[in-house]
């Protein structure tokens, strides 16, 4: 049962991570899935490489100030997870998705030119360099550091939308990240784009497609499941919370469709995919992007009345899941949100209580 948030794309201080892990906590969901580097900035001070945090954390969507945390904000973060019960996963995106990286060491560049810091909201045109020994050499120092700093199993790697990576690089950067993850003692992750590399034993691979996913792409993740590849369902038309839930939402995206309430709930994580055993299916989580999003009520709009539904998702039986109770139920949660200052969407589909 996991949340993820997305620091990446717009940065937010200690303060309000603490608060969406209480948020989180409040649904029994169980893993704080933080998405640490993205082309817009690198959240996490990396001693051995300190450009990352202090020139590639220095800008956000928009060209904010951004920020980033140093290893004690990172530290007391987890330790305030831990308190709520929860186990943080921290997350490197690679290949692509790396530009702040790119633009802090130009060394890490195949043509050793660093590009621009970059504010936009474009995917999939930055990518770390297959064919230099500099490339795993952070990698390396990366991993061992975040690992030394992180309690729970696991390390996220990323690996998705790396469109300007051929084939055979992603291969062997993929290949090549994932004994390192394990060299220091971690569980990888990656994006379910992982599986057309070669998963490690033991590793897991995030599904985050959706009805528009070719089936191709569907069967490689069934394939690797069916040989051991733990996999965590993330369906972008159902657990992406930056999705809008209408036309007029006036946050979010929508590329991935129109995401109601009700179709937030309304699907059987162990049943999604087809050719994947119930048995490999470790549990769903909702992820919550940040292109659109950068303030505390923006993260409360997108993320209420959907999260708690994908929690439930994840911590009782399928035969218990009923659209028609669950919304009775939902509604009952509103003076809940009220009292505590969350800025909801008074989803159409749900009975709410009246206001005062």
């Amino acid at each position: 049962r996991g949340g993820m948030l997305d620091v990446g794309r717009h940065f937010f201080p200690v303060d309000q991570v603490k608060r969406y892990i209480d948020q989180l906590a409040l649904y029994k969901i169980n893993k704080l899935h933080l998405h640490l580097s993205e082309d817009q900035g690198w959240r996490i001070a990396i001693d051995s490489w300190p450009r990352l945090a202090t020139y590639g954390g220095s800008t956000q969507v928009g060209g904010g100030p951004g920020g980033y945390y140093t290893k004690a904000d990172y530290q007391e973060i987890i330790r305030y997870a831990r308190s709520r019960y929860l186990t943080v996963i921290p997350e490197i995106d690679l290949p692509s998705h790396t530009n702040a990286a790119l633009a802090s060491y130009a060394r890490l560049n195949c043509d050793g030119v660093a590009p621009p810091l970059y504010t936009g909201t474009e995917v999939g045109f930055s990518t770390l360099c297959a064919g230099k020994q500099i490339t795993y050499d952070f990698l390396d120092d990366v991993f061992r550091e975040l690992a030394a700093m992180t309690p729970g199993p696991y390390l996220h790697i990323g690996g998705d939308e790396a469109y300007s990576t051929n084939h055979e690089d992603y291969v062997t950067i993929m290949d090549k990240a994932q004994p390192i993850v394990a060299k220091y003692g971690k569980t990888v992750i990656g994006w379910h784009q992982l599986t057309g590399a070669h998963p490690v034993k033991g590793a897991v691979a995030q599904y985050w497609g959706y009805d528009k996913t070719p089936p191709a792409e569907r069967a490689q993740v069934a394939e690797a499941a069916k040989k051991g590849t733990g996999v965590i369902l993330s369906p972008a038309d159902r657990s992406f919370l930056d999705m809008k839930y209408t036309k007029d939402t006036p946050l979010g995206l929508h590329w991935a469709g129109l995401v109601e309430v009700k179709r937030a709930y309304d699907w059987d994580p162990g049943a999604y995919l087809a050719g994947v055993p119930e048995s490999s299916v470790l549990g769903v989580e909702a992820a919550l992007w940040t292109e659109t999003l950068a303030t505390t009520q923006q993260l409360d709009f997108m993320a209420f009345p959907r999260l708690p539904g994908i929690a439930e998702l994840g911590w009782s039986p399928a035969s218990t899941h009923d659209w028609d109770t669950y919304r009775v139920r939902l509604a009952a949660q509103a003076e809940r949100w009220d009292a505590l200052g969350y800025e909801y969407y008074r989803s159409p589909q749900v009975d709410w209580p009246s206001a005062g």
